[in-house]
């Protein structure tokens, strides 16, 4: 895989999973715009540490259209094209139905789908109209098993996640006359700092064992999703739901 003389913007790429596929496009030759909502210092260090040059952080709340906008103009202006944009921003709140008043249930799914849906939905729409003008690039959004097995402790989120998926489906069709690749990474559960403190406690057994792997997936392993589905040679995909997620939840 080469992404050399490539664009490639990351949402949410300061920590975790993001970060992952931010190295990932960087060790194949890629020049990668970091995006961050608050972590400004990890963001700035890890666009300097990555391989390769041109590499630099972004800061929006991807949740604020206006935002969204500024950001993609931005990375635009700089580097003058782009050519993959991964969606990988989120957020995730536990808010079990019976511990919410009414206009807490309300707040917390305009908070999700604003963050997981709304605002990845507006960046695809910005980034196509750049691709479109090219007449090729690769949308990658990032889901989660969720969006299938349902989050009962966070029904925003699953149906924040399902409907990525649908709107990437949607994508595929309306952008692949332009030669643009539209996919979806659904992860399991992945050792994240952010799920550490999770895994290593007393539920971590019982979250592996959900894999017969006996384990959760690492940022890596989902970095190598993203980066095969954004390969050449792959638009035959467009459309595509690539699960990762041990096993840990199979679809018919």
């Amino acid at each position: 895989m080469d992404f050399s003389n490539q664009i490639i913007l990351v949402t949410g790429a300061a920590r975790g999973i993001g970060r992952a596929i931010a190295a990932a496009f960087a060790h194949h030759g890629g020049t990668v715009a970091v995006h961050y909502r608050s972590s400004g210092a990890e963001a700035q260090a890890l666009a300097r540490s990555l391989s390769g040059q041109g590499h630099a952080a972004f800061r929006a709340d991807v949740s604020d259209p206006a935002a969204g906008e500024k950001l993609v103009n931005e990375v635009v202006g700089r580097y003058g094209r782009l050519d993959v944009l991964v969606n990988n921003a989120a957020i995730y709140e536990v808010k079990p139905l019976q511990d919410l008043s009414y206009a807490d249930w309300q707040a917390t799914w305009k908070r999700t789908l604003d963050a997981n849906l709304v605002g990845p939905a507006n960046l695809c729409f910005l980034a196509a109209k750049i691709m479109m003008k090219q007449n090729s690039g690769k949308i990658i959004n990032i889901s989660s098993r969720g969006a299938f097995r349902g989050e009962p402790d966070a029904p925003a989120y699953g149906a924040a996640k399902a409907g990525l998926n649908q709107l990437s489906q949607s994508l595929a069709w309306a952008l692949a006359q332009y030669n643009i690749f539209v996919g979806v990474v659904a992860p399991g559960f992945v050792r994240t700092d952010m799920a550490a403190e999770l895994l290593d406690g007393p539920q971590g057994d019982a979250i592996r064992k959900q894999s017969p792997l006996n384990r959760v997936a690492t940022p890596e392993e989902i970095a190598e999703a993203v980066i095969r589905l954004a390969a050449d040679g792959m638009l035959y995909a467009t459309g595509c739901i690539l699960d990762v997620n041990g096993a840990s939840y199979l679809r018919s």
